[in-house]
């Protein structure tokens, strides 16, 4: 086993090595604006996965208190699911989780559900 042994070691930092020059010598050109490019999408991602940390417990909260809150309703008006809804649809609508373009300000963020007027 141990002159076998290291053959296969051998053989296969031989493949690991042929395999990194070739990714080095195919690998396309980068440019400064490539790079700044990638930090800032570095930065954002960081500051996207930072902002779920804190709203999605917040969102998910609000949802659970107006879930709560809408069945009470519903039990305490006697089946009234109007009043309901009225807590349910702004409570439980909504984003959960925070995308890229939200936090760089591309998009709108929807805490709240949109409520049918009609209710």
């Amino acid at each position: 086993m141990g002159e076998s042994g290291c053959r296969v070691r051998a053989g296969g930092r031989m493949r690991a090595a042929a395999l990194f020059v070739a990714m080095t010598v195919m690998a396309p050109p980068v440019s400064a604006d490539d790079v700044d490019r990638a930090k800032g999408d570095a930065g954002l991602g960081m500051a996207t996965v930072l902002a779920n940390a804190f709203y999605m417990p917040v969102k998910i909260g609000y949802a659970a208190v107006g879930g709560v809150t809408g069945g009470l309703g519903y039990l305490l008006t006697g089946g009234n699911r109007q009043v309901a809804e009225r807590v349910w649809v702004p409570a439980l609508g909504g984003d959960y989780v925070l995308s890229r373009d939200m936090v760089a300000g591309e998009e709108k963020i929807k805490f709240s559900g949109d409520r049918d007027p009609d209710l």
